[in-house]
């Protein structure tokens, strides 16, 4: 383990995304009280039960960071050269992944808010507010962690709205099979990363707090997943062969933004 004092960035506060997109070549995103996510949605406020909340807005009255958590939120924690390989990929490809995930459901709340089923586009609605809470968290993680983001987001930008749009033409089943296919793979993908930061990280107060936060986040993608299928997702045209296009369709993406 490399034996240095750990960075500080910016103190704890309200933060909001002054710069919207993001190169290979841009610094990371910097936060300051009101403005909007990566993913151009606001940034909500936090739950005090969750550990998310730690990298969010607090509503008034609501317990502020322990000495602990405002260490764990502020600090770069010091790595190892293969360290900071694993936990740069975590960082870039989820935070990539919750921009496309809020894409897909801006795409899908934009048809579906236009027809007849107000119910399927309030359930959407309902998906979409969870994912913004999630690239706000990840927004965040990455300056912390000064991670370089991802040079498709333009990419991701469009082809998850386009796909998101497109399965809701097909109607909700098949918006429903978007999500279940979607949410699977991030899910899986999830597991794999906690068993990744279980593995020689350094003791410092950010690692146990990322595990908690990719917990909870995989908690909500799995419970996306049981959404979609209670609302028959299954029961889409060509289910099977849908599944699998936009299923195989995430997992390139995920190879493709942990190296570009």
């Amino acid at each position: 383990m490399l034996l240095r004092t750990p960075r500080t960035v910016a103190a704890h506060t309200p933060w909001r995304i002054l710069a919207r997109s993001h190169s290979s070549h841009s610094t990371p995103p910097s936060f300051a009280p009101g403005a909007t996510t990566s993913a151009d949605t606001e940034i909500p406020y936090g739950d005090a039960a969750h550990a998310s909340s730690a990298y969010l807005p607090r509503k008034a009255g609501a317990p502020p960071l322990t000495a602990e958590e405002q260490r764990a939120t502020t600090e770069a924690p010091p790595l190892t050269p293969e360290q900071k390989r694993v936990i740069e990929r975590i960082i870039r490809v989820d935070q990539a992944g919750e921009l496309g995930a809020n894409y897909i459901y801006f795409g899908q709340h934009a048809v579906l808010s236009r027809g007849k089923d107000k119910r399927s586009a309030d359930l959407v609605q309902a998906m979409w507010d969870g994912e913004k809470k999630h690239i706000a968290a990840f927004d965040k993680l990455i300056t912390q962690h000064e991670v370089r983001p991802t040079a498709l987001y333009p990419l991701w930008k469009a082809m998850a709205f386009g796909l998101g749009a497109g399965t809701a033409l097909m109607g909700k089943r098949a918006a429903m099979a978007c999500t279940e296919a979607v949410e699977t793979v991030i899910g899986e993908h999830y597991n794999e990363q906690l068993d990744q930061l279980k593995k020689d990280m350094p003791d410092h107060p950010s690692i146990p707090l990322l595990e908690k936060v990719l917990t909870e986040f995989r908690d909500d993608e799995l419970e996306h997943l049981d959404t979609a299928v209670a609302n028959e997702s299954q029961q889409a045209p060509a289910y099977s062969l849908l599944s699998a296009v936009i299923a195989g369709g995430c997992r390139l993406a995920i190879a493709a933004t942990s190296r570009v």
